[in-house]
C-alpha cells in the first residue's frame, strides 16, 4: 500500500495548537482533488502546549495524515529529517506548520518538479514579515549563501519546497542544515529551480526563530562550504595549506642561514621562532589531510556511497 503513495506532505510543527488543524485542511482541499495518493506527515518537535492533542485527535479522523510526536524539541531540521524517513512518497513536499506558506502552491511545485527537477525550491516574493527583524537578514543571509556556496536562490529561508526521493534519500540532516537543502542536492547532483510561491501574514502565535538562530546558520555555512569544495579531495585544502607554510619556512630558514653565515647574530630574532612555527605547522597540516583521505575513503566504503550519481541509464 506504501508503495502506492505518490506524494508525501512533511510539515514540523512547535507550539502551532491554533494553526494545525486549518492547516490540514486546506491541504486536503488542495490535494484531494489531485485524484494521486498522498499522505500528510505532522512532526510535532516536542511542543509545550496543545499540539499533541490536537494531533491526537486529527489523526483518528483523517486516514491520509500521519502524526509523529518527538520526545523533546530537537528543531527544525531534525523533525524535517523525521518525516523525511518516515514518508512513502516519490515526491516528497515540505512547508511550515504556522499557516504563513500556501498549500494552494503545492501543486505548482509538483508541477515543476516533474519537467525534470530534482529539487523545486519557493520563493517567498512578496513575504509578509516584519523588514528589520526578518525580512532584512533573511535577505542578507540569501546573499550570503549564494555567493559562498554557488547555488544561486532568492530565497533559501522557505521551507516550501519539492524534492524527489532519490535526492532527499543521499542526503543527512543536522544542525541548521534544512536551510541548506538545496545546496546538499546539488552536492548530489540535483538539478535545482526556484519558482515565486504566495506568502502570507502570521495568524496565530508568534515567530519561533530568534537571533541566536543567526550564529547557527553562519557556523552550518562554512561546514556546507566545505562539503561543496572539499567533500572528495580534503588534501586539496590542508595539503595545499601545508605545503605553503612548509615552503614558507625552508625560505625563511634558508634566509636565516644566510644571515648567520654572514656573520650576524639571528637567535633572538622573532623570525627564526616564526620559521619554527610555520614548520611544524606545515606538517601538521599536511598530516591533516592524509587523515583527512583516509576518512573520506573510510566514510564512502563503510556506507557503500559512490562518488558519483548517476541520473539515468540509455539502452538500445
Amino acid at each position: 500500500m506504501n508503495n502506492q503513495i505518490a506524494i508525501s506532505i512533511v510539515i514540523p510543527i512547535y507550539n502551532e495548537e491554533e494553526s494545525i488543524s486549518q492547516l490540514v485542511e486546506e491541504v486536503l482541499h488542495v490535494m484531494r482533488p489531485l485524484q494521486e495518493k498522498f499522505e500528510i506527515i505532522l512532526i510535532n518537535d516536542g511542543s509545550s502546549d496543545n499540539t499533541a492533542k490536537v494531533l491526537s485527535n486529527l489523526s483518528k479522523e483523517i486516514p491520509e495524515l500521519t502524526s509523529i510526536l518527538l520526545r523533546k524539541n530537537y528543531g527544525q531540521t531534525a523533525a524535517m529529517a523525521a518525516g523525511f524517513d518516515i514518508s512513502n512518497g516519490e515526491i516528497i513536499v515540505s512547508l511550515d506548520g504556522d499557516l504563513q506558506n500556501d498549500p494552494a502552491d503545492i501543486p505548482v511545485l509538483i508541477n515543476k518538479l516533474r519537467e525534470g527537477f530534482d529539487l523545486v525550491s519557493g520563493w517567498r516574493f512578496n513575504r509578509k514579515d516584519a523588514r528589520i527583524t526578518r525580512k532584512l537578514p533573511s535577505r542578507i543571509a540569501n546573499k550570503l549563501i549564494a555567493k559562498v556556496t554557488g547555488v544561486y536562490l532568492n530565497d533559501y529561508g522557505c521551507s516550501l519546497k519539492a524534492y524527489r526521493r532519490e535526492v532527499l534519500s543521499d542526503m543527512k540532516l543536522y544542525g541548521e542544515l534544512h536551510r541548506f537543502l538545496p545546496v546538499l542536492a546539488n552536492i548530489e547532483g540535483g538539478r535545482i529551480t526556484e519558482i515565486k510561491v504566495n506568502h502570507r501574514a502570521r495568524k496565530y502565535g508568534v515567530s519561533k526563530y530568534g537571533i541566536d538562530r543567526t550564529f547557527r546558520v553562519v557556523m552550518d555555512l562554512f561546514t556546507i562550504w566545505f562539503l561543496n569544495r572539499f567533500l572528495t579531495r580534503p588534501m586539496y585544502v590542508f595539503g595545499f595549506g601545508g605545503i605553503i607554510a612548509i615552503l614558507s619556512s625552508l625560505i625563511t630558514s634558508f634566509y636565516l642561514v644566510v644571515m648567520k653565515l654572514m656573520g650576524e647574530d639571528i637567535g633572538n630574532r622573532p623570525l627564526l621562532t616564526f620559521a619554527l612555527i610555520l614548520g611544524i605547522a606545515g606538517v601538521q597540516l599536511f598530516c591533516f589531510g592524509l587523515l583527512g583521505e583516509l576518512q573520506i575513503r573510510t566514510y564512502h566504503e563503510s556506507q557503500g556511497r559512490p562518488i558519483y550519481r548517476i541520473r539515468e541509464t540509455l539502452r538500445g
